[in-house]
């Protein structure tokens, strides 16, 4: 008769520790959290570099405009995509849904490669604003890509290479959308190169070290352990 009297004891013992946990926003409501910031650092270039030159831009080459709307797309629902996977009993198939707005911004920047060919006397980027356009993207991408892994840290997402491939996507997608605002060059085929080089920079080292941020505490502990 005592061993069920301690049982008993124990689970209200343990019970009387446990403190509450709060809840997480939605997905879509720590999204526009985070679309908030990107939406504060465009205000802050608009106010450097002002929209005329990007809006003579689009209406002169509307294709780059596309190719921006893409990037936005892209950046809006790989972030969402994020959040979802940190979401548990979400299908691993919230990944694909950046795969519109990857594909539209893609194929819209891939008819710069014809640039020189349907506009000739358009300005084309040099490799020195190649590379000037590479450590733009990189460089606004980690902070916008540490603010969502720390976002993410709490979701503790049980697929954390997945989520942080998200993450890299809409950090590099969103600063190659507020790259707009402040660059003045047609997207000539060595100008996307170092775009595609930027993402795939990006993506790839928030793979290999937000993966490792985003693990689960208790998995952590076991390798600490093992």
């Amino acid at each position: 008769m005592s061993e069920p009297r301690l049982t008993e004891s124990l689970i209200q013992s343990l019970g009387g520790q446990l403190t509450p946990v709060r809840r997480l926003p939605p997905p879509w409501l720590r999204t526009a959290g985070w679309l908030l910031v990107v939406a504060a650092i465009a205000a802050l270039l608009l106010h450097h570099y002002g929209a005329e030159h990007m809006i003579r831009r689009w209406a002169a080459e509307p294709d780059i405009a596309v190719a921006g709307a893409g990037a936005v797309i892209t950046a809006v629902c790989a972030a969402w995509a994020a959040f979802s996977l940190g979401v548990p009993g979400r299908p691993a198939r919230w990944a694909w849904l950046p795969l519109p707005g990857l594909l539209l911004w893609v194929g819209a920047s891939g008819l710069g490669c014809l640039r020189d060919w349907v506009l000739p006397g358009a300005e084309v980027a040099g490799v020195h604003q190649s590379v000037d356009c590479l450590v733009f993207i990189i460089g606004l991408s980690i902070p916008l890509s540490g603010l969502l892994i720390w976002l993410l840290r709490r979701a503790c997402p049980l697929r954390p290479v997945l989520a942080a491939v998200m993450i890299g996507l809409a950090s590099a997608a969103a600063s190659a959308a507020l790259l707009e605002i402040c660059h003045g060059f047609a997207v000539a085929a060595t100008d996307l190169l170092t775009h595609a080089v930027a993402v795939a920079l990006v993506v790839a080292a928030n793979a290999l070290m937000g993966g490792r941020l985003l693990q689960p505490h208790w998995t952590q502990a076991d390798r600490t352990g093992a």
